[in-house]
């Protein structure tokens, strides 16, 4: 017996299918309510715009295919990031998708993503004495670094792989948490 599934699930997962072929933006509603067996209404009573369609779908699919490992120290971010960038190598149909709804996307929340409390966490660890605007600020940074936007962008602009990503990526936080001061840092 197969698990139900609900609407909006298999709008976004029929997407996801039909980003094996086509690019998003030639995804149509008709097209994607077609692949569901659904009503283009139905769609659109999920999905008003293609920016929520987009901002959904991204959501779903760092979800699915590229979940974030779990970390706690610098190094485990390192490690998890460099799991994610050559995830992305595997799929990058996928990953510009996620790209492009951060770069576009006016639906995003303005409640901090995960990412961004796990940032913050590390950084708690990392530089105890650090205060709150520096954490925001470092942690937006390296949320950008490690984000699908920046490997998206070295890998359609410079043509890298996802090795020279991590490399990158790597010389990229080293440079942010060299400006720490000493004194923010926890001992070793």
């Amino acid at each position: 017996m197969e698990e139900p599934v609900d609407t909006a699930t298999a709008i976004l997962a029929s997407a996801a299918v039909l980003l094996r072929e086509r690019m998003f933006d030639d995804i149509s509603y008709r097209a994607l309510a077609d692949e569901v067996g659904i009503s283009e209404r139905t769609i659109y009573r999920q999905y008003p715009t293609r920016a929520h369609l987009l901002a959904a779908l991204s959501n779903w699919i760092e979800q699915t295919s590229f979940p974030l490992p779990p970390f706690v120290t610098v190094s485990d971010f390192r490690a998890a990031v460099h799991e994610r960038f050559r995830a992305f190598d595997t799929l990058p149909a996928y990953a510009y998708v996620g790209a492009r709804a951060s770069a576009i996307s006016p639906t995003l929340d303005t409640e901090p993503a995960y990412i961004t409390r796990a940032i913050e966490a590390m950084l708690d660890v990392a530089a105890p004495t650090l205060n709150r605007r520096d954490r925001r600020r470092i942690a937006a940074s390296l949320r950008y670094f490690s984000s699908a936007m920046f490997w998206a962008r070295l890998r359609t602009g410079f043509d890298l792989d996802a090795g020279d990503i991590c490399d990158a990526f790597d010389r990229a936080v080293d440079t942010v948490l060299a400006k720490l001061p000493d004194a923010t840092r926890a001992e070793p």
